[in-house]
This record gives C-alpha cells, sequence and structure tokens, in this order.
C-alpha cells in the first residue's frame, strides 16, 4: 500500500511514519520542511521511504506527491490560533488553499485522512458530539471548518476531530498546553494559568498516530464521515492538569484572574462514535506527564520549538 503524508516532517507526522513503514507501507512524505529536516533523517534508512520537498500551496507540487497514492493522510496546516493569528493570510492559503489543491488532484479512488480538531466548536454547553453545530471563534477554527466541509463534499474523505495533543515527538512541540505547562515547570519553577476552571480535551500523539492505522484497516465502515478522536477520561480543567504537574514537579501555581484563551474552548467531549468501533486511546495524561518530564530533563531546549 502507498500512504502520502503531507507534512510529515511535522509534530504528527514524524511520529505516525515510523508506524506506517512499520507495517511495511511504502510511505512518500510532502512538506516544505519549514522547522527544518533533522527529525526525517532516520527515515531514509527505509527502503519504503520516499521524500518531496514541497508547498501545499502549489497545486502542481500536491497533486505530484499524490500520484499512485493509495491513502493521503493530510496533516500539513498552520496549526493553532496562535500561529493562524500570527499569519492569517498564510493561514488561509495553507489550511483552506492547500485542500482546495489537494481536492483538485485526488481521485475517487484514493482515500482522505483529515486532521481536523475540537476548536471548530468553539464555545459550547453541554458535551459536544459529532452532531452538535459548529462555531470557531479563532481563525485555525474557521479555516479548519472549511476545510473538512470541502473535503467531505468533494472526496472519498475521513474526517477526524482531534483533542488537544500532548507527549514527546521527534519534531518537538511546546506550544501545546500539557507540553507547554510541563517545561514551564521544569524550567521556571512555576506556571501562571488563566481560566483554570476551563475544560479541555486531549490525546497523546501516539494516539493519535494509532486512529490513522484505525481509520486504513476500517476505511469500509468510516468513510464519508466525521470522528471525535481522544478520550472522555481525558476530558479535565486546566486546574486538573496543573494538579497532575504539580504532584510531580516542586514549582507555584497561581490561578490568574485575567487572560483568555481565543478559541474559548470549554466543554466535554464526546467520543462514543468511534469509541464504538473498537478504537480505544493507550496512552493517559500522567503517563504523558512522566514522559515529558523524563525528556525534558535530560533534552536542554533553550528556544522552545513551536508554531509561533
Amino acid at each position: 500500500m502507498n500512504v502520502l503524508v503531507t507534512g510529515g516532517a511535522g509534530y504528527v507526522g514524524t511520529s505516525l511514519v515510523p508506524l506506517l513503514l512499520e507495517r511495511g507501507y511504502k510511505v512518500r512524505v510532502f512538506d516544505n520542511l519549514m522547522f527544518g529536516g533533522a527529525p526525517v533523517l532516520p527515515f531514509f534508512r527505509n527502503q519504503n521511504f520516499q521524500f518531496i520537498n514541497g508547498d501545499i500551496r502549489n497545486k502542481d507540487d500536491i497533486v505530484r506527491a499524490m500520484k499512485d497514492q493509495d491513502i493521503v493522510v493530510h496533516l500539513a496546516a498552520i496549526v493553532g490560533y496562535p500561529a493562524c493569528r500570527k499569519e492569517p493570510i498564510l493561514a488561509e492559503q495553507v489550511n483552506i488553499g492547500g485542500v482546495d489543491n489537494l481536492i483538485g488532484g485526488v481521485s475517487k479512488d484514493q482515500l482522505v485522512l483529515f486532521s481536523s480538531t475540537g476548536s471548530n466548536y468553539g464555545c459550547v454547553e453541554g458535551i459536544c458530539t459529532e452532531e452538535t453545530p459548529l462555531n470557531p471563534l479563532s481563525l485555525y477554527g474557521q479555516t479548519k471548518t472549511v476545510a473538512e466541509r470541502r473535503l467531505l463534499e468533494n472526496s472519498n474523505a475521513i474526517v477526524y476531530r482531534f483533542a488537544t495533543a500532548f507527549g514527546i515527538s521527534p519534531r518537538m512541540r511546546l506550544d501545546l498546553l500539557i507540553n507547554d505547562f510541563v517545561y514551564r515547570a521544569l524550567t521556571e519553577g512555576y506556571l501562571v494559568v488563566y481560566e483554570s476552571q476551563f475544560r479541555r480535551t486531549f490525546i497523546h500523539v501516539h494516539d493519535m498516530c494509532r486512529a490513522f492505522l484505525f481509520a486504513i484497516d476500517h476505511a469500509d465502515k468510516m468513510a464519508g464521515q466525521v470522528y471525535n478522536v481522544g478520550s472522555e477520561k481525558m476530558n479535565l480543567s486546566k486546574r486538573d492538569v496543573c494538579e497532575q504537574i504539580a504532584a510531580k514537579i516542586n514549582c507555584h501555581v497561581h490561578y490568574a484572574d485575567v487572560g483568555e484563551d481565543q478559541d474559548k474552548r470549554d466543554y466535554v467531549v464526546s467520543y462514543h462514535k468511534i469509541n464504538s468501533l473498537g478504537y480505544q486511546t493507550t496512552v493517559t495524561v500522567d503517563e504523558g506527564i512522566d514522559e515529558l518530564i523524563r525528556a525534558l530533563r535530560v533534552v536542554q531546549i533553550k528556544t522552545p520549538y513551536s508554531n509561533v
């Protein structure tokens, strides 16, 4: 099987590619290396790995990359509301224009697995299911909402609305909430947290990658649909996360009265739809915090990796 991973040199992609190669798939990564190419270097030892340096904003580039591929895992994006706020034109060009370019070259025989986000729900009262009306409040959520709608209307796609990622990856990100909190607790000795009562939902990067493998195995049942991907056991408030971190790291936590999340993410998410098919996450927040502590105590990061 031939699998194309757009944005394959990124946080999720560099964790997904090894799993695909372990299955014996022929894996082609398409990426512009905006964060460098060091994380993909080990993959070149595998004869089933191929890399194409290209830009999702260039239709010819992505059409060329999709040639002869059975599955397209579309990860290429400007991720997170801070990064989209910093480069709004680029965000629309990549997150929406890139999807339009992909649609222009994909065939009905090719399966597209799209990485979307729970940020599409915006501010919600009650429990979010896949039927909850979308109300994205940030440019990031707005671009992802448009992109997933167009993919579902014009291609053979499975859309995943992921919880907030955490955990160690070869292309590390420290702008993700749990990763950021652990890093700051270790390096600064304190955390300043606003909207501590706001509830978020989380998923380890490894379980995100497992979800894509699950989609490949169950494509006949899942194609053409949207799935929330995460764990109801990890519907946690920011305060819950901070307390877990403080129990492991000697740090001070200050719950501030000012500051806000532009996405207004404060919700509980149902994962019943994908759980009913047999998918379950395997890594808890507690285990992820332990992993982060072990890694970040050894690897001294002077300049935090971020999408901003």
